[in-house]
């Protein structure tokens, strides 16, 4: 007679080994979701595999519920029935029956199986059958869903020789079912005959794999093989992608990975153009336990010079090339050290081949070192610049260029007060060498030389300054800080003040200190009084700040004589009329006593509404006025304080909480409140819709060249008028010359798995020479993007 025991338990803890073995079950939910697609899962889950089932602790306690638990002696098996569930190490099975056969050593669930990993990878099944040491076994008709939404479905799957397993009929999709129709097919889907995952190896073959979208194929491949998820580093070829240039013709760029350690790696890309033939790349990357260097070269033989236009860099030599590199290495937790630079065969080839990391118009070649510690600062670094044109010399900008060599700046506050105040020191230093003076031509039928951007030849500078402040409150609230300061300078000259610099002195009036060692110096005395004044009402708050202060110093010495390399840009708005010194850089400083007045609002109305305002005059009180002295590149002319009163300057601002914003900023004529100078902006954004707008004017600057107003005015917008779709453009418009300058429209798609973009820019130079884009971008989550752009097109 069968010896069978049953029971009626519907909840127990065992610690038997056949219900050891029998709780192993729940190990299938590790193993099986490990399996499913591993090639097309994300790392994490595919991870959660065979390493999880063999990390699974022996001691874990299992939770086994069931309407029975039934041992049969005679057949050597051992079945949970009914509404069966096996907790164990943090995985579940549910199924309807599982049982344990002893003399097979299978394991069998049957009726509605469901396993949810530790991560949250759920797997349902009609049936598992599979060894208990998981070398062989068996599913039927395996739906698996992971915690990033991916789903696989296959017929069936089978397990041999313990490291190889077999998906038949496998679909995959990172789509979510329509919640309508689920029985509609996703938005796109890969399925093959035949998915084979070999663990040993590592590897995934695809056979008979068809792309679908919408259901409808629309690539096929009848066999392919990748690394499997669990693998970060895998030699092989990775997703092409597309380029289409009027001189290149159409490219297909193919990388290649080649897997030389867990810490270095080599790239190698071909491309092959219809116009210019073959372009080889190839990158070496290298990292270690405190940075990482990288280095690239590339090379071609052009088929086809003549497809560039004549007369340009390109059009020289058939044979180009490049070689760049770039690195950054922590030396301890405050230093770091690090390199970027190019050589190339001639000034334009990366950037007309796009070579990542080396196609921009300006490349900066330079090595650097710096550290921080706290407010504490430093910075070193030499610099060449690179500019990519196409044109030939000397007429480039190329040859114009520095080599900074070197430039340093370090910034030490003194974290105990000094005297009560804050004590900083800053030292800033500069090299220039440079092979061709950079000069602009005035308009008009003279065409004078008056600028000279960058001097022929060497010039070098330290500067060492000091200052301390200290804010005292007065009785009413009234903050007072008193601030001194000191610089010292020392610049050497060795200039080439022939050619275009002389043409330059001659019209500016300047006359450049002669070659040698030159000294400078500058005390400052000034106090800054603030009074910030509170106002509320209901709903709204307002602090309304009264701004004065007064810095007495002398004149600056040989401010106009020196060349002027980093103190060029000079814009006078509401973000520099506090400042104590409104130039942008060392080589020209501030004299003379000068007053700063003006007032400082922000306030809130309600809970949604916030507004700023600033409105002031700067006021050359006595000595010399900087702004007036004409150097070498008219640095402070038409800036609005060249005169004694200075334009007034003001900034509003005002930002809602359902996304609007808008900005002014402006300059004003001090003796008739013309407007000089105006930026202004407003953007609203939210769910559906984004626009922005901005305008721009700057009035006529004769003495830099600009005879006329220069006005512009720019749009961007992007409307969501489906679920999932959004049509966006953008443009600008030059209102001086009544033209288009640069225009675009475009087309997106985004959803929870895919993304598609169309494209189309036109962009107009100054010489109305026009450059047409046209792109096309689509991503399948999980699978990669690809892309096609083409450029330079003439229709």
């Amino acid at each position: 007679m069968a010896d069978d025991r049953h029971t009626g338990c519907r909840r127990g803890y065992s610690s038997s080994p056949r219900s050891r073995r029998l709780c192993a079950g729940v190990g299938l939910a590790a193993l099986v979701a490990g399996l499913a697609m591993p090639a097309i899962l994300s790392p994490a889950s595919a991870q959660t595999g065979i390493d999880q089932l063999a990390a699974t602790s022996p001691d874990a306690p299992m939770l086994l519920q069931a309407d029975e638990l039934v041992y049969n002696n005679d057949a050597g098996t051992i079945s949970a029935v009914g509404d069966v569930r096996i907790d164990y190490d943090g995985s579940r099975l549910v199924a309807r029956q599982v049982t344990y056969v002893e003399h097979t050593g299978r394991m069998v669930a049957i009726g509605d199986v469901e396993i949810l990993q530790p991560d949250g990878t759920r797997l349902v099944a009609d049936e598992i059958d599979i060894t208990d040491d998981f070398r062989e076994g068996f599913l039927n008709s395996l739906r698996v869903v992971t915690p990033d939404n991916t789903r696989f479905v296959a017929e069936s799957a089978e397990r041999r020789d313990g490291n190889v397993t077999v998906f038949n009929q496998g679909i995959y999709t990172a789509c979510e079912p329509c919640e309508e129709q689920p029985e509609r097919p996703p938005l796109w889907q890969i399925k093959s005959q035949r998915t084979i995952w070999n663990a040993e190896e590592k590897t995934v073959r695809f056979e008979h794999a068809r792309f679908e979208f919408f259901g409808v194929p629309i690539a096929y491949m009848p066999v392919f093989t990748t690394a499997d998820p669990t693998v970060k580093r895998k030699t092989g070829f990775l997703a092409p992608s597309f380029r289409f240039a009027e001189e290149l013709g159409f490219g297909v760029r193919v990388p290649f990975f080649v897997n030389l350690a867990p810490n270095y790696d080599v790239m190698l890309t071909g491309t092959g153009y219809t116009r210019q033939g073959f372009l080889g790349e190839a990158e070496f990357r290298h990292r270690l336990h405190n940075g990482i260097y990288n280095l690239k070269i590339a090379g071609i033989q052009q088929q086809r010079t003549g497809a560039f236009g004549a007369g340009t860099v390109d059009n020289l030599n058939p044979d180009r090339g490049m070689i760049g590199t770039s690195g950054a290495f922590t030396i301890n937790p405050r230093w770091q050290f690090g390199w970027n630079g190019m050589l190339q065969s001639d000034k334009n080839f990366a950037r007309t081949y796009s070579i990542s990391g080396f196609n921009t118009e300006v490349v900066r070649n330079e090595a650097w070192l710096t550290g921080l510690s706290g407010q504490n600062f430093f910075d070193a670094r030499v610099m060449h610049f690179d500019v990519q044109e196409s044109t030939l010399d000397p007429g480039g900008r190329n040859t114009q260029q520095p080599n900074v060599l070197p430039s340093t700046d370090y910034n030490y506050v003194l974290s105990r007060p000094v005297a009560g105040g804050q004590l900083s020191f800053n030292v800033n230093t500069r090299g220039i060498v440079r092979e061709t003076a950079e000069t602009r031509l005035a308009a008009g039928p003279a065409n004078d030389n008056f600028a000279t951007f960058g001097t022929d030849g060497n010039s070098w500078r330290f500067t060492a300054e000091t200052e301390w402040k200290r804010t005292f409150t007065a009785p009413g609230g009234l903050l007072v800080t008193p601030i001194l300061h000191a610089q010292g300078d020392s610049t050497i000259l060795d200039i080439n003040a022939a050619g275009p610099l002389s043409q330059t002195m001659e019209t500016t009036g300047t006359a450049l200190a002669a070659n040698g060692t030159h000294w400078r110096g500058m005390a400052t005395a000034g106090v800054e009084a603030r009074l910030p004044l509170l106002v509320t009402a209901p709903g709204s708050t307002h602090v309304f700040e009264p701004i004065g202060q007064v810095f007495v110093r002398p004149d600056a010495p040989n401010n106009v004589v020196l060349p002027n390399e980093d103190a060029q840009s000079l814009v006078f708005d509401a973000s520099t009329l506090f400042d104590r010194d409104k130039f942008s850089g060392y080589d020209r400083i501030e004299g003379g006593i000068r007053a700063n007045a003006g007032i400082r609002y922000s306030g809130t109305l309600g809970e949604s509404w916030s507004t700023t305002g600033v409105f002031g005059q700067s006021f050359h009180l006595a000595g010399d006025n900087p702004y007036d002295d004409a150097d070498l590149v008219n640095a402070g002319a038409d800036s609005g304080l060249e005169t004694d009163r200075s334009d007034y300057v003001a900034h509003a601002g005002v930002r809602h909480a359902s996304g609007f914003a808008a900005s002014a900023d402006a300059r004003f004529d001090e003796t008739d409140f013309d407007l000089r100078r105006a930026d202004g902006g407003i953007s609203f954004t939210n769910a559906t819709i984004a626009l922005a707008a901005n305008y721009a004017l700057i009035k006529a600057q004769p003495t830099y060249g600009f005879n006329t107003d220069r006005q512009e005015i720019s749009g961007s917008g992007s409307l969501r008028f489906a679920e999932y779709w959004r049509v966006l453009g953008s443009a600008t418009f030059d209102i001086s010359n009544n033209r288009m300058t640069n225009r675009s429209i475009g087309l997106a798609y985004d959803d929870e798995c895919f993304q598609f973009g169309l494209s189309y820019t036109e962009t107009v130079d100054t010489a109305d020479a026009v450059k047409r884009t046209f792109g096309i971008t689509f991503a399948a989550r999980t699978l990669g993007d690809f892309g096609i752009t083409s450029s330079g097109l003439d229709f």
